[in-house]
């Protein structure tokens, strides 16, 4: 069993192959989810000198207890449930809660209520069914805030949704109008 500070820098590593660059570490993910086999993220991770005694157990044991639920085993395949960057990983498109949240920090208020909610460096903008998982993401960047994403405003403006798994759900972009703040600190909402 990992110590919390070695189950968080695997995970770490982890993100890093499933997510932005499998490449870099001799790993090929399934175009169509994402996803390679168990075995074959074992070792490449293995390979790290830092990582050599990773087992399949520690694997496991980071997924299990991953706050956000980052990644997900499906029989002997495993993949990384959203946030790719290197390749855009296809999802079936779904139909939402009337609400999901999005966590994000002052610094970028201004430019979401102007342009809306865009994926910068990722493939697709992150919501989710609960405050829970937007304050966690949010809260890594800054000073919190909250924004209620109306999701049928969003849909009538053409956009799709998809359902990354546990709570998460996926969108190209969100019209600035379809975004409601939740100030932190006391403030009112916008």
């Amino acid at each position: 069993m990992l110590i919390k500070a070695m189950e968080e820098s695997l995970s770490k590593l982890m993100t890093k192959i499933l997510r932005h660059t499998p490449g870099e570490f001799g790993v090929v993910l399934e175009p169509e989810d994402g996803s390679c086999s168990i075995r074959t993220l074992l070792e490449a991770i293995q390979a790290q000198p830092k990582w050599a005694s990773i087992s399949m157990d520690d694997i496991e044991q980071v997924v299990r207890n991953s706050e956000k639920q980052r990644f997900a085993i499906e029989g002997e395949r495993i993949r990384a449930r959203y946030g790719h960057s290197h390749e855009r990983v296809q999802y079936p498109a779904g139909e939402p809660p009337a609400i999901l949240y999005h966590g994000t920090n002052k610094k970028a208020l201004a430019s979401i209520l102007m342009e809306g909610l865009n994926p910068i460096h990722r493939q697709y903008v992150h919501l989710s069914e609960s405050t829970n998982f937007a304050t966690l993401a949010g809260s890594r960047r800054g000073e919190l805030v909250l924004l209620k994403i109306d999701t049928l405003h969003v849909k009538r403006s053409g956009i799709e949704f998809y359902f990354a798994g546990n709570e998460v759900w996926l969108a190209d972009r969100v019209p600035p109008e379809c975004c409601l703040v939740i100030l932190s600190n006391d403030e009112e909402e916008h």
